[in-house]
């Protein structure tokens, strides 16, 4: 995976960069801010800045956020806690992290309500897992990213629905996300999902006590697809993305899918229980909406 991706909302580009920087510099999406993360802590004031504290690498680390909300395409990022920007250790003046009431988040480490009203959250969840399963093989494929986003409003969306392909033979996933009822896409891929252009989105899929063994595995990831912001999935036995094997299908008894937030918004998230029989009434009603979610998107038209 890249690691940088961009994001269209309808009439708009977000860009987001992951990487993290040093000191005063800007950062765009639900920001990566520290990786494998311990004693996370989130303080923020009422005039839109927030700090996150915590320990990587035996480090101790305060980041200092500010600039940006919601589909705004960058924080102002200071890792050094304010003395980058402001020559002060302005995080240190930061002590609260009042109440958070606002929507269910999934991964979340800590989250805030602002006294301006705001939320802000860290979220930490492994991105880069590799596919198909496989145990992480590196040290950065098996990471847990700490993310930080701040919003009002709604969440993104994230819509899955599970039903089968090709008569029932194969399970089959698919859907859209969308931000504020816009879809959220990129612009330039491969031919086998590969993102291109900073403002892709990857969907990651995970299954739950599959072939693969016990416990949660990554399955795959892919693209949400433009014009609609749609994507979809067949679970199917695949040639090994790493080695010379065959492997299976990653048919799971329960899935989850996360896809990072489009400008500096949360994290999304769905879980669901497989299908455990074919329905054929129930699989001519999915058929129907495939359709209309993929419109004119010939890749997402499986039946």
């Amino acid at each position: 995976m890249s690691a940088h991706h961009r994001v269209a909302t309808g009439s708009g580009l977000l860009l987001v960069v992951v990487a993290v920087l040093a000191c005063a510099a800007p950062a765009r999406a639900s920001t990566i801010v520290g990786r494998n993360a311990t004693g996370v802590k989130l303080t923020v004031d009422g005039r839109g800045f927030a700090a996150v504290s915590f320990r990587e690498g035996g480090v101790e680390r305060h980041v200092l956020a500010w600039g940006a909300s919601n589909a705004a395409v960058k924080f102002k990022l200071d890792y050094a806690g304010g003395r980058g920007a402001f020559h002060r250790q302005a995080w240190k003046s930061m002590q609260s992290c009042p109440l958070y009431d606002g929507p269910p988040l999934a991964w979340v480490t800590a989250a805030c309500k602002a006294p301006d009203g705001t939320y802000w959250a860290v979220q930490s969840w492994q991105r880069m897992l590799p596919n198909q399963g496989y145990a992480p093989l590196s040290a950065s494929q098996g990471s847990w990213e700490l993310h930080l986003s701040h919003w009002t409003g709604a969440l993104p969306a994230l819509e899955v629905y599970l039903d089968w392909i090709y008569a029932g033979k194969f399970a089959h996933l698919f859907g859209r996300y969308t931000y504020l009822g816009k879809p959220v896409h990129g612009f330039r891929s491969s031919a086998t999902g590969v993102p291109l252009d900073p403002y892709e989105r990857n969907i990651y899929l995970d299954t739950f006590g599959s072939a693969y063994g016990k416990g949660w595995r990554r399955e795959n990831s892919f693209l949400a697809h433009r014009p609609n912001g749609n994507f979809c999935y067949g679970f199917l036995s695949r040639k090994s993305y790493y080695d010379s094997t065959t492997r299976p299908a990653g048919v799971g008894a329960r899935y989850r899918a996360t896809a990072i937030g489009p400008g500096v918004a949360p994290d999304v998230f769905w879980t669901g229980e497989a299908l455990v029989s074919y329905d054929a009434v129930y699989e001519a009603r999915m058929n129907q909406l495939s359709d209309q979610i993929a419109g004119s998107d010939r890749g997402c038209r499986q039946h």
